[in-house]
């Protein structure tokens, strides 16, 4: 078997059991304190791998200002308000709206670097995504809807966030000599310092009165979730190309319903399930409305 699709569908389990380890955690610990321990564990085997290749050099600390952003925007302000909208929502139902990443990741594109002219094809998956967003939070049924509307906004807050440093990554980063490997590093280093300097760790060492929870957290959440997920990324990125390995983000959200109602009894709607194929239709829309528009700029130069 081709180690690229094993990379890729491990990569769609791995980021698919996040939401069920992040409920877990959010039982003891604070979004804050989650969040502290899933990056200090999931940058010890980046940096080992890092310091192994010898990726890292002192002369990229000149774009230190970029690792800092960066931090900020795919780790830092992204996990937190996952943490937070996994702690107010089931875990499937979070693991359901990370499916919209990929929508806001070009909404951000489009908007701040402004170099992709939208098809036809692309704003209906735009419009047909945010319709399984609404159609998850349903905002016009209030309170008797059963479903967090601060855990749906923070889910959407942390996909826009991500969705940024997105565009800023390429903006900013992509011409950078720098490998994947050493950005990951870098980015994830500062994180830690950030959110180590912020964290109230009052009460952290609870965790370790659930096994469960701490092994989720810092297994599943950090050393895997994290630091062996992004070394899967870099690996199909540079075997298979962005393109191909940006379609991973149709397996987390199938995978953490699938949790979520298996190890953790969730009850699932069919209203939630019809919510789920407009997010991962939109996203399908808008990848190949992406592909079909850059073999058009491809045939006309």
């Amino acid at each position: 078997m081709n180690p690229s699709y094993l990379a890729f569908a491990l990569l769609g389990a791995i980021w698919g059991t996040n939401f069920l380890f992040m409920r877990w955690a959010s039982v003891t610990l604070s979004p804050a304190q989650i969040v502290l321990l899933r990056v200090l564990f999931g940058f010890v085997p980046i940096l080992l791998v890092a310091l192994g290749t010898r990726a890292l050099r002192w002369r990229h600390l000149r774009y230190a200002h970029h690792f800092l952003v960066m931090a900020l925007l795919a780790t830092v302000l992204y996990y937190f308000a996952f943490a937070k909208g996994a702690a107010l929502l089931l875990s499937s139902v979070a693991g359901m709206l990370s499916g919209s990443i990929p929508l806001f990741s070009f909404l951000c594109t489009l908007v701040l670097l402004r170099d992709e002219r939208p098809t036809p094809r692309m704003v209906m998956g735009i419009a047909v995504g945010f319709v399984g967003v609404l159609l998850i939070a349903r905002p016009w049924a209030g309170a008797a809807a059963g479903v967090s509307l601060p855990g749906v906004l923070y889910m959407i807050g942390g996909s826009l966030s991500v969705g940024c440093s997105f565009a800023y990554a390429r903006r900013f980063l992509t011409q950078l000599d720098i490998s994947p490997l050493a950005l990951s590093t870098w980015q994830i280093g500062f994180a830690l310092v950030i959110v180590s300097l912020f964290t109230d760790l009052h009460g952290i060492t609870r965790i370790a009165t659930d096994t469960r929870a701490f092994i989720g957290l810092t297994v599943g959440l950090g050393l895997v979730g994290t630091g062996v997920a992004y070394m899967l990324y870099y690996f199909i990125v540079r075997r298979l190309g962005a393109i191909a390995a940006a379609s991973v983000t149709y397996i987390p959200p199938v995978v953490a319903l699938l949790l979520g109602v298996v190890l953790a009894g969730e009850p699932v709607r069919s209203a939630d399930l019809i919510a789920m194929t407009c997010i991962l239709a939109g996203v399908y829309l808008l990848q190949t409305g992406r592909q079909v528009s850059q073999a058009r700029a491809l045939r006309s130069t």
